[in-house]
């Protein structure tokens, strides 16, 4: 695919890197040619040095022939004209604008349209991570909770501690051990290194991180499988007050208690205008043992360090944790910074750009993907897509799981029937953010928008024969298998 990206920034970068590595035909448009020729130097791309929303430096770029745009500059005007000018100039298939404010939604006739901005979808980094800390906080026992098919399924990251009831126990002992929970452990990580064959016999040891394909309405029982229940969530410290702490501090509003530590006076300022009186906003630095003692960080069930600086963010954690909060997480943007410091004592160690990836990689897959997911921090993935086709035309229609031809690792955990439209699930979440100035859903209304249409999902084995329109979840222990898989799913008139 040949794909041009707006923008070398920490998003930019993260994308180009994350896509160049499938032998996509990637062009980086950016001011900084000192930039730009770092980029080039590390992968395989080309740079374009220049102002990105003028058409003869987006012609030098290659958009005329481009199809997928992805602009993720700094500022969300010169996205949205960028945006604007490749698809009335240069009739680019896809553009993907990257935007902090609320105010452009996508879907509205304002960001998608011709006569508006063109933008056929919309990504917003903080509100990614906001999403994926959201989760955390209702399920603190995990260390990734992803949703799919529409909210109806989970795939959920776990470390496995001594006494849950199917540590130390084999797979095939699950349904006399948690009677009920229908569930699908697609990968256990052992010493940070993937069990080469899970099956029936693999044994669950302490420590291990597993990685569990549930029905979200179970989630919380397949949880207290593999280590012993946490309480709610009710504190919360949040280090950093900049965009993601504040819309998440918005998000939580309710719901927990929350206090938000900043440096910065003039921020304090500001947050204490857009927050409502019971968040209590300290003008500090969380790094400050004394002022973490004195805010009694020790009683906190979730501290989170979400300010722009990666040190500051892990200096704060580890200060947090030593003083007695439960769960600690960082906001981390360097990749080698986030793989060295994930299941230390840092609990979580979450990046933003990877938050992002696997909005976009849904549109760089071919085929009927509906979505993809990044998992530990870009190595393997989860994806689910539609099958098409009958008998005649699909390698995947009529056959038992144990016939599909999958790589080494890669596992279909579950299947979906039923499943309505896209956009036939979203128009009620939709009608109502809509109501309020840019307002996203409060963490209640969320929860009462998951269940929108009956469909039933089948937790795969090696018997279940799959069905045209299903919806299968694929794990894959290595995105280089990505390709392989997605053969599988295309529809062949020449098939037998």
């Amino acid at each position: 695919m040949n794909i041009v990206i707006l923008g070398a920034g920490r998003v930019g970068e993260s994308v180009a890197e994350s896509l160049a590595s499938e032998a996509n035909d990637i062009t980086v448009i950016d001011t900084d040619p000192a930039r730009l020729s770092v980029l080039q130097d590390r992968l395989d791309l080309k740079g374009v040095a220049g102002n990105g929303i003028q058409p003869s430096v987006l012609r030098d770029a290659g958009l005329p022939d481009a199809d997928l745009f992805i602009a993720c500059a700094q500022l969300d005007e010169s996205n949205l004209v960028a945006c604007k000018v490749a698809r009335q100039l240069f009739n680019v298939p896809t553009t993907i604008a990257r935007l902090r404010s609320p105010e452009f939604q996508e879907g509205t006739p304002l960001t998608t349209e011709r006569e508006g901005f063109g933008v056929d979808r919309v990504i917003c980094p903080e509100e990614s991570v906001m999403r994926s800390i959201w989760q955390l906080i209702r399920y603190p026992e995990a260390l990734q909770v992803l949703e799919l098919a529409q909210g109806r399924l989970s795939l959920v990251a776990v470390r496995a501690v001594a006494g849950g009831p199917l540590v130390q126990h084999r797979l095939d002992e699950i349904p006399k051990l948690v009677p009920g929970a229908d569930m699908r452990i697609v990968a256990i990580y052992r010493q940070d290194k993937p069990i080469a064959d899970v099956c029936g016999t693999t044994c669950i040891e302490p420590g291990d991180e597993v990685f569990v394909l549930s029905a979200t309405q179970h989630l919380r029982g397949v949880l207290g499988a593999l280590r012993e229940r946490d309480r709610p969530v009710r504190r919360v410290m949040i280090a950093g007050g900049g965009r993601v702490g504040l819309r998440l501090a918005r998000q939580l509003r309710g719901e927990v208690n929350v206090k938000i530590v900043e440096m910065n006076r003039a921020r304090c300022d500001y947050l204490a205008t857009q927050l409502p009186g019971d968040v209590l906003i300290l003008n500090g630095d969380s790094t400050d043992e004394e002022l973490m003692g004195d805010e009694n960080v020790q009683d906190m069930d979730l501290f989170l360090a979400l300010t722009s600086d990666d040190e500051d963010n892990i200096m704060a954690c580890l200060l947090a944790k030593r003083m007695g909060a439960r769960h600690v997480l960082a906001l981390i943007n360097r990749k080698a910074y986030a793989d060295l410091v994930q299941g230390t004592t840092i609990d979580i160690a979450l990046s933003p750009a990877q938050a992002v990836i696997g909005e976009l990689l849904a549109h760089v897959r071919w085929g009927n993907v509906e979505a993809v997911h990044s998992l530990r921090h870009g190595t393997a993935e989860v994806l689910e897509a539609v099958v098409s086709g009958d008998q005649t035309t699909s390698k995947l229609v009529g056959r038992r799981i144990d016939q599909i031809p999958l790589p080494a690792g890669a596992q279909i955990g579950a299947i979906v029937r039923g499943l309505p439209e896209r956009g036939e699930a979203v128009v009620g979440r939709r009608e109502r953010r809509g109501r309020g100035a840019g307002e996203g859903l409060t963490l209640r209304e969320r929860r009462g928008a998951m269940d929108v249409s009956a469909a039933e999902i089948v937790i795969a084995h090696h018997d279940t024969e799959v069905r045209a329109g299903d919806h299968l979840i694929v794990f894959l222990p290595n995105k280089k298998q990505v390709r392989q898989v997605q053969k599988l799913f295309q529809v062949s008139p020449m098939f037998i």
